[in-house]
């Protein structure tokens, strides 16, 4: 098995690429067209058991990304309305209530304060986040409030976080939000199955929730705060792509250890390996301790070099994210009037 060595970073690009290409502060968030569903592929356990990963070179890649790559002022800018248009609002706690939720909605239909979209003259690009995510009991509450608006609402299920519950009971959950609604489903793997190298099952497991989505996008958490190895999160991450699905995501944002950019390269690697050796473009979201501008910065700049500008638009990237856009406007608040507000000012504080 050939893979690109971990520590290789993408070809050198010209220096006027410090800002997304077609991303030219304030009319470059126009939509591409969306890629074709992964439909999955057989597993091929001679791949996933041939995957191993370099730890102390993945290390020295993602140590390389700050200082090579510095955006400011109106590139700085773009990247952040970038950021915003690529996050998933999120809101998992145990005291959510309907009340909550629509507050949440009307945030991700209007992300920043209508004085700020004035001042940066980006009235006309219609700046919405990617998604909305909630529990199962939230997401007719969501669907209402976010009718009209084009922003999907995404459901947590199978169990989450710890994706323990019996199997037709995590299928009824993934049913049931299709139901009402929701249209993409964030489903969570059974984890010991990557511990104890049971891959057949962790395929079986993840092909069933991919069926049971019908026509909703499965995001797979993958829970790698709890897998180990960086091996094994290649592993899985791979295996959780030949059964089909739509996205791989890092984290519930319960683990003790959540989105890190070392995991990040070694999950981007592996979409890539899975796009060259058959054609179907595979998202990404990290999700879970996120929660400053900068960085989500770092994390568009490692997905522009790893992957391309295609995963930096919400069909292809997501921030699983409940405090980062409070940072971001506060970071585009002082771009316009060259002040800091106070964190308390933003109004999802």
């Amino acid at each position: 098995m050939t893979v690109t060595p971990l520590h290789a970073p993408r070809p050198s690009r010209s220096a006027d690429s410090a800002a997304p290409d077609a991303v030219r502060w304030p009319s470059g968030l126009a939509p591409e067209a969306h890629p074709a569903r992964n439909p999955g592929t057989a597993l091929d356990l001679s791949v996933v058991r041939g995957i191993r990963v370099n730890r102390s070179a993945v290390e020295r890649r993602v140590g390389s990304l700050p200082g090579r790559r510095t955006v400011k002022k109106e590139w700085q800018a773009a990247w952040l309305l970038r950021a915003i248009s690529c996050m998933d609002l999120t809101t998992l706690a145990g005291d959510d209530t309907a009340g909550n939720v629509k507050r949440l909605c009307a945030k991700a239909a209007n992300p920043l304060k209508p004085e700020l979209v004035s001042a940066l003259g980006i009235a006309d690009l219609r700046l919405t986040t990617g998604a909305v995510c909630v529990y199962h009991q939230f997401v007719a509450t969501a669907v209402e409030a976010l009718q009209g608006t084009g922003i999907p609402v995404a459901a947590v299920s199978t169990g989450f976080p710890a994706g323990l519950s019996p199997f037709e009971q995590r299928l009824a959950e993934i049913h049931a939000s299709v139901a009402a609604g929701a249209t993409e489903i964030d489903i969570v793997i059974t984890r010991g199955q990557v511990l104890t190298g049971n891959w057949s099952a962790l395929y079986d497991e993840v092909r069933a929730f991919r069926d049971a989505c019908g026509h909703a996008h499965m995001k797979t958490i993958l829970g790698v705060g709890e897998l180990a190895t960086l091996t094994n999160v290649a592993r899985a991450s791979m295996v959780a792509m030949m059964a089909g699905s739509d996205f791989i995501k890092t984290s519930t944002g319960k683990e003790s250890s959540n989105a890190t950019l070392p995991v990040g390269l070694v999950m981007t690697r592996m979409i890539r390996d899975y796009g060259e050796r058959t054609g179907h473009e595979v998202g990404f979201k990290p999700a879970g301790g996120i929660r400053t501008a900068k960085q989500a910065v770092d994390w568009l700049i490692l997905m522009k070099e790893e992957l391309g500008d295609r995963w930096l638009r919400p069909h292809l990237f997501r921030f699983g994210a409940s405090g980062l856009l409070t940072d971001v406007e506060r970071q585009l608040e002082h771009f316009v009037t060259g002040r800091y507000a106070a964190a308390y000012r933003q109004p999802m504080v």
